[in-house]
């Protein structure tokens, strides 16, 4: 109940009650504490921007991708958001639900074959009151050969997806400054052969605020139908640092698939400490990612 109360108060009502706290409204997330609990799969940047923003109201109000202001943001299913205009943030902050992308700002056409592809934030369409947007064109060509059609399977997908791949509102995950991460390897290759394999930035897709590059179109299609499942524990930060709870950088060719998970390391010695007693490590890393997130995570 405490959340439905809060999630129910007007924007206005919101920023006086967090005034005393120092709080500005619009750093404030709409779910509120429940994103710890509640699973979203949202395409954001490695600053935890949607939309590359683009200004989630301009596409109905405009009917055409407008940048947003970093000055005029709001939070929302652990994203930011960001306005053209102050009426627009308004507008948002009024029914966020509305207004953001369906499918988590995610393709479109690739929701509807069971898949998290990034988008070109210029290629959309407002279809009943969603937003949809696609990757490129072929897949706005695919999409609208039976648009009623693929729009039903991307719903029906959707639950799935983020059932399977969905996270809380914050992400930490260790990309460069232009947001890739493994240092552009590809993770499905650490998996499929074994070894680290350098990507091809032709071949890429997102997830989590990160932009993973594939060696091949095939391992990107593996890794779009799960995500989660293929991208590095810990998010790529190390195994054993997360153990100690600590975050610390890795060795891109330091790792190990320990049950099923990519799990990458700083230094041999980490390695070696980690294996000590790897399945004990691996809990212990679990039970502090939540609180390591929570204090560094965005």
């Amino acid at each position: 109940m405490k959340n439905i109360v809060r999630l129910a108060l007007s924007a206005s009502a919101l920023a006086l009650l967090l005034a005393p706290l120092g709080i500005r409204a619009e750093e404030k997330d709409f779910y509120g504490d429940a994103l710890a609990t509640t699973r979203v799969v949202v395409n954001k940047t490695k600053d935890g921007v949607a939309l590359q923003g683009y200004d989630a109201v301009a596409y109905f109000t405009d009917n055409r991708p407008v940048q947003g202001s970093p000055k005029l943001r709001s939070r929302y299913k652990g994203a930011i958001y960001q306005f053209a205009s102050a009426d627009h943030k308004a507008m948002f902050d009024a029914a966020p639900a509305k207004y953001e992308p369906q499918f988590g700002g995610y393709c479109g056409y690739a929701a509807s074959i069971n898949r998290l592809s990034p988008i070109d934030p210029k290629i959309f369409q407002v279809l009943d009151g969603r937003l949809v947007l696609q990757h490129n064109q072929k897949a706005w060509n695919l999409w609208n050969e039976d648009v009623p059609a693929n729009l039903s399977k991307a719903d029906t997908n959707w639950p799935g997806l983020v059932e399977r791949n969905g996270t809380g509102g914050k992400v930490l995950v260790n990309v460069d400054k232009d947001g890739v991460a493994l240092e552009g390897h590809d993770p499905v290759a650490y998996f499929t052969i074994g070894k680290p394999v350098a990507g091809d930035p032709e071949i890429d897709a997102v997830y989590n605020g990160a932009r993973y590059y594939f060696s091949s179109k095939e391992n990107r299609e593996t890794f779009e139908r799960a995500p989660a499942h293929y991208a590095p524990q810990f998010g790529g930060f190390c195994g054993y640092a997360a153990s100690i709870n600590k975050v610390s950088p890795v060795d891109v060719n330091i790792f190990q698939i320990i049950d099923d998970r990519l799990v990458l390391q700083h230094t041999p010695k980490a390695y070696a400490l980690f294996n000590e007693d790897p399945h004990a490590n691996l809990k212990k890393a679990d039970l502090n990612w939540p609180g390591l997130t929570e204090k560094n995570g965005h």
